[in-house]
């Protein structure tokens, strides 16, 4: 099964179409697209959203693909020292957005990340997003808490693997996890793809080809 790189049109940007420039994660929205499209995963859980781009962006890769995944979006919609602190019109917004364009895939939980545990039942999550409080304490806790939630041969993500200051500490956590079979992305402050449970067949041959894959999304990275 080889891994296409789709050139995909984005629903939201009909409505929020300053969206990519307002994210961190505007660079990565094509292999995160790409990656559902490829993988087709039951469940997808992302912790931190914000204003939604990441989060829409598999959303549109389900909805396209018609492959039945369910996405779901944890976050407190208040912010914090790292995100900023933002108004209910942000969540008000993300909702609006959601229930527009992919109201069969999305699901949006308001609420912290350890209370939104017990929500999801062990080895059920097959994509994990984390791009939360970004303190190597605070993704180090989420990563381990939410661990057991994943999925055999699911895959975790995580932003900022590339961020040396203002307190983020992803980049620790990352260096630790590479022992397991991986994809890096150096652009958009840094996107860390890893397998910990085991890599799944198909994803062998894209693992050996990261370094061609690397090179393909940081030229695209502002399509």
């Amino acid at each position: 099964m080889a891994w296409n790189y789709y050139n995909p049109v984005f629903a939201y940007e009909s409505v929020a179409p300053t969206l990519k420039q307002w994210s961190a994660w505007s660079g990565h929205r094509r292999f995160a697209y790409d990656l559902i499209r490829f993988m087709k995963p039951q469940t997808l859980v992302e912790l931190g959203t914000h204003w939604g781009l990441s989060f829409f962006s598999f959303c549109q890769a389900a909805a396209d693909g018609r492959t039945g995944t369910r996405c779901y979006a944890v976050d407190s919609w208040v912010g914090d020292d790292h995100a900023g602190h933002y108004p209910e019109t942000v969540y008000q917004t993300v909702g609006a957005i959601a229930n527009a364009f992919y109201p069969k895939v999305a699901t949006l939980i308001r609420n912290t990340f350890d209370g939104a545990l017990p929500l999801f039942a062990d080895e059920s999550v097959d994509v994990l997003h984390i791009d939360g409080y970004h303190t190597y304490e605070a993704v180090y806790h989420d990563y381990q808490s939410w661990l057991p939630k994943l999925a055999k041969d699911g895959v975790v993500l995580f932003h900022d693997t590339a961020v040396r200051a203002n307190g983020f500490g992803v980049y620790r956590l990352w260096e630790q996890l590479k022992v397991h079979p991986h994809l890096e992305f150096d652009h958009g402050f840094g996107l860390g793809v890893v397998f910990p449970k085991g890599c799944p067949e198909p994803f062998l041959e894209v693992v050996k080809n990261g370094a061609q894959m690397k090179l393909f999304y940081e030229r695209t990275q502002h399509l």
